[in-house]
C-alpha cells in the first residue's frame, strides 16, 4: 500500500499537526518529511500540489492543507 506523505518545516504548529496526524494514522503509513532538514525534497511537495506546511498529500494525491504553519515561499528562505 503506497504511503500518505506528511510535509512540515519543523515549526511548532507543524510538530503539533505531525503528532496529531501520527495518532489519529498508522504511524508505518505515514512518511514524515521535514522540509527544513530536506530542501531537496521541497521541488516534490510543490509539484504535488503542497501550497503551505503542514501537508497532507494522500495516497490518491490529494493534498490537505493543515493549520497554516508556513507557505512554501516561506519555507524556501
Amino acid at each position: 500500500m503506497k504511503k500518505s506523505v506528511f510535509y512540515h518545516a519543523g515549526c511548532p504548529v507543524c510538530v503539533s499537526a505531525e503528532q496529531d496526524i501520527l495518532k489519529l494514522m498508522n504511524p508505518a503509513q505515514v512518511e514524515v518529511v521535514n522540509l527544513a532538514g530536506a530542501k531537496n525534497r521541497i521541488s516534490e511537495a510543490e509539484k504535488a500540489g503542497v501550497k503551505s506546511v503542514p501537508a497532507l498529500l494522500t495516497p490518491d494525491g490529494n493534498v490537505l492543507h493543515i493549520n497554516y504553519g508556513a507557505s512554501m515561499a516561506d519555507v524556501k528562505g
